[in-house]
């Protein structure tokens, strides 16, 4: 391999390097952005199914068979309603919740009156005051 090659493959390695950690810094899951001491944000969340006929219905009942806490055990997402640290971030874990709603829609074939999920999220940035915000899952096709 010439001198010219081999620096050409150095500058490319550390150009995408640098595009990784840039890229960190937009993105929800912040992939190969690791920072030791990121944020203290904590999040809590109402999660309600939406039915066809409008109404509104917590998921801590279980519904057509299903519990939403078998349905979806990972990163804290288990008992949304119980305030949680943000552990990897705050947007991280929202992204989570959100990803969580689409997956609960999709997958939940017995249900038949759920038009959509809908968090209702109170988030705390660090020491900032409370933020609220809606979160919807995708519509669902063929709710009575």
């Amino acid at each position: 391999m010439t001198v010219v090659a081999r620096r050409v493959v150095v500058v490319a390695v550390v150009v995408l390097q640098l595009g990784f950690v840039a890229r960190a810094y937009w993105s929800d899951h912040k992939e190969f952005g690791f920072q030791m001491f990121p944020e203290s944000s904590t999040w809590r969340a109402d999660v309600v199914r939406v039915t066809a006929g409008g109404r509104r219905v917590s998921i801590e009942q279980p519904w057509s068979g299903y519990r939403w806490r078998e349905l979806v055990q990972d990163r804290g997402l288990r008992y949304p309603s119980i305030r949680h640290h943000a552990d990897a971030g705050l947007a991280n874990q929202l992204a989570f919740l959100e990803a969580a709603l689409d997956w609960v829609a999709d997958n939940t074939p017995r249900d038949t009156e759920t038009r959509y999920l809908e968090a209702r999220v109170t988030a705390w940035h660090n020491a900032d005051p409370p933020r609220v915000s809606v979160l919807r899952s995708d519509l669902r096709e063929g709710a009575r």
